[in-house]
């Protein structure tokens, strides 16, 4: 295999996709020991579908086990060790060097170790190290520039490199950051971040000697986004990042919506392949990246020219992830799950791994019982006919209104 793409799985349905729209391997979080304790995340009622995945998909599965670990999880940890033994990883991936003899005594000598971006290696000596130490993989620090990951490689030839190429950037980057457990007592470094850098703040100035009389700071406006970072997306780069010698290139999305998680893979999949073949086709899927919520683009640090950007913009968001297709029923006649609200008559879009997108307007909404209705809303069952040529999992979004209630 050439360079893996790994795509995120905040849950059962998100893995399924992901792999479904081009991962070669996917990571998730266990629901005690996960950097997002906010994502749906895996629990052992869906182990045996995610055995079922991964086998009859033949791709390769990642747990993530990152956080700072405090003295109760440490020994939640070791207790779990027989249970997380029935899952099937194929790493860890661990920023807590603790881990290292907790889940080989627990796991097996010969546990694949990947060390977490929340180490911040960042230099060819680091990554060394922890070779030396038994990791498989080191996944560098975000602040590392395109020159130095060259350098890493050709001092570290016998170690995998995994970098981040879309998604989110906090504003410590791959540091340990503390000011959501400042200012909410939710600790980023155990996975509760409350994303205090995405606030709006506005800034004033007190003088010494008055105190409570506060001048303020402007900012095109009432507030200031300077704390917060704009996302990375290195789609038009992967040629470069694949010369400098990256064994895997990493979206980050746990907690995005399964329609994130289906195009932004979709996308990336496409624009890796086409390194081989020339298909320019590419560019069509490249489109979605602009249809997700996502914030000012940037290639993060990547280019040191280019380092540092802040955004100016909040989310933008031009498509509502409205469901999925399940099964087909009858001749043209799928079962939905639905997410957010349909009506007859609305212009929708219909998206699948192979086909950038289906444009439909004259679907028609059933009801449990199959009679025609006009409007079909989560959580409860409705069926979609339709002619257009849908397969299981197919993506069903539309244009989003302002001020809609959206079910994630």
């Amino acid at each position: 295999m050439g360079v893996e793409l790994l795509s995120p799985a905040g849950s059962v349905e998100k893995l399924r996709l992901a792999f479904a729209y081009g991962a070669d391997a996917a990571y998730l979080g266990l629901s005690d020991f996960s950097l997002r304790t906010r994502a749906t995340n895996f629990s052992p009622s869906d182990l045996e579908e995610v055995k079922r995945i991964k086998e009859e998909s033949g791709k390769r599965l990642y747990c993530t086990m990152n956080m700072l670990f405090d003295e109760e999880r440490i020994e939640r940890l070791r207790d779990a060790l027989p249970a997380i033994k029935e899952w099937p990883f194929d790493a860890y991936i661990i920023s807590d060097m603790a881990l290292v003899k907790i889940l080989r005594d627990g796991l097996g000598a010969g546990v694949e170790l990947h060390l977490s971006t929340q180490a911040s290696a960042t230099n060819s000596e680091s990554v060394a190290f922890y070779g030396d130490l038994g990791f498989r993989r080191v996944i560098l620090g975000r602040e590392t520039p395109l020159s130095d990951i060259r350098r890493i490689k050709e001092r570290n030839r016998d170690l995998e490199l995994e970098v981040f190429v879309h998604g989110a950037m906090c504003m410590a980057y791959s540091g340990r950051c503390l000011l959501s457990s400042a200012m909410t007592g939710r600790s980023a470094n155990k996975g509760d971040c409350a994303h205090s850098c995405r606030w709006k703040y506005r800034l004033a100035l007190e003088e010494e000697r008055r105190p409570g009389h506060y001048l303020p700071i402007e900012e095109e406006g009432d507030h200031t986004t300077i704390l917060s970072s704009a996302d990375l997306c290195m789609i038009d780069h992967l040629q470069s990042l694949v010369d400098s010698g990256v064994s895997s290139l990493k979206i980050e999305g746990r907690m995005k919506s399964s329609h994130y998680v289906a195009v932004v893979t979709r996308a990336y999949r496409k624009a890796l392949d086409a390194l081989s073949t020339g298909d320019e086709s590419w560019r069509e899927y490249r489109k979605d990246l602009f249809a997700v919520s996502h914030r000012q683009y940037s290639t993060g640090f990547f280019f040191p020219e280019e380092r540092g950007t802040i955004t100016e913009q909040s989310y933008e968001r031009a498509y509502l992830f409205c469901g999925l297709f399940e099964e087909e029923v009858s001749a043209g006649v799928w079962a939905l799950e639905l997410k957010n609200q349909l009506k007859a008559g609305m212009n929708l879009e219909y998206i699948t791994p192979d086909i950038p997108v289906i444009e439909d307007d004259g679907f028609t909404l059933l009801d449990e019982e199959f009679n025609v209705v006009e409007q079909a809303d989560h959580p409860k069952r409705y069926y979609l006919k339709t002619d257009k040529a849908v397969v299981p999992g197919a993506i069903i979004r539309r244009l989003s209104r302002p001020h809609e209630q959206v079910h994630p």
